[in-house]
C-alpha cells in the first residue's frame, strides 16, 4: 500500500480525495492547510492549495516525498527540507462537477527517478494519462490551458450575458459550444475555423459591433483581428 496525505480542501484536493477512496493499494488522508499542527506520515504528501500558499505549507512538512499540483510554479518552490515533485493534473476542477480522471492528463515531475516513478505508479491507480514534464514545460502548458479554458469560459460568459440581453435562453448555444468542443479532435484550431472574421465579411462584422458595449466591442475587436491575421 502506498500512503498519501492531501493537504488542502479546495476543488483539487476534494477530488483527487474522492478518486484515492476509490483506488486499489491507496490509504489517503486528507487535513486542512490551516492545521499544520499534526502532519501525518506519509509516502507522498499532495500539496493542493493556491500556488501563494505552496513555499510556507511546504516548509512545515518533513514527510519524505512533498509535491504540489500547480501548473504556474516551478518544483523549487517546495521549500521542504526533503525529496521534492510535482503532480499537476490538466484539467478543471469544480466540487459541483464529477472528474473522470481516466480523461484526466497527469503532469509528474521529480527530482529523483526513484520518485518519479513512485508518482506514476500513484498516477495509474485512479487515471490512465500521464507525462513526464518538467517546470518549463509545465508553464507553457498552464499558460496554454488558460486561453483554452479560462479565456473560453469568460467568453462562454459574455455568449450568456448577450442571450440574456436579447431574451434568449442561452442553451440555444450548447450544441454550438458542444460541436466546436469535439471538432477539435478530428481538425487543427486553423483548418475549423469559421466566422465572418476568417471570411472578412466586413458587413457582418460591423453589424455585430454596432450590437455590442464598449467592453464587449474591445475583444470583439482584438479577437477578429487575431483572427485575421493568423496569430
Amino acid at each position: 500500500m502506498i500512503s498519501v496525505l492531501l493537504v488542502g480542501k479546495g476543488n483539487v484536493a476534494t477530488h483527487l480525495y474522492n478518486a484515492f477512496l476509490n483506488a486499489e493499494n491507496i490509504t489517503v488522508t486528507q487535513i486542512s492547510s490551516r492545521n499544520l499542527n499534526t502532519i501525518p506520515v506519509a509516502a507522498i504528501t499532495i500539496i493542493a492549495v493556491s500556488d501563494d500558499a505552496i513555499a510556507l505549507v511546504s516548509s512545515k512538512i518533513k514527510n519524505a516525498l512533498v509535491v504540489h499540483t500547480s501548473g504556474a510554479c516551478k518544483m523549487s518552490e517546495l521549500k521542504n527540507t526533503n525529496k521534492k515533485g510535482v503532480f499537476y493534473m490538466l484539467q478543471t476542477f469544480s466540487k459541483e462537477k464529477e472528474v473522470d480522471f481516466s480523461e484526466v492528463p497527469f503532469c509528474i515531475e521529480a527530482a529523483d527517478e526513484k520518485d518519479r516513478k513512485l508518482l506514476e505508479k500513484v498516477a495509474k491507480t485512479i487515471g490512465k494519462k500521464v507525462y513526464t514534464i518538467n517546470s518549463e514545460q509545465r508553464k507553457a502548458i498552464h499558460i496554454a490551458a488558460v486561453f483554452v479554458n479560462n479565456f473560453t469560459n469568460h467568453l462562454y460568459k459574455i455568449g450568456k450575458d448577450l442571450c440574456k440581453e436579447h431574451k434568449i435562453p442561452f442553451e440555444v448555444l450548447h450544441p454550438l459550444i458542444k460541436e466546436t468542443a469535439s471538432k477539435i479532435e478530428i481538425l487543427s484550431p486553423e483548418k475549423s475555423q469559421t466566422g465572418p472574421a476568417i471570411r472578412n465579411d466586413k458587413k457582418t462584422i460591423k453589424k455585430h459591433f454596432d450590437l455590442l458595449n464598449k467592453s464587449q466591442q474591445k475583444i470583439y475587436k482584438v479577437l477578429t483581428k487575431s483572427i485575421q491575421n493568423g496569430n
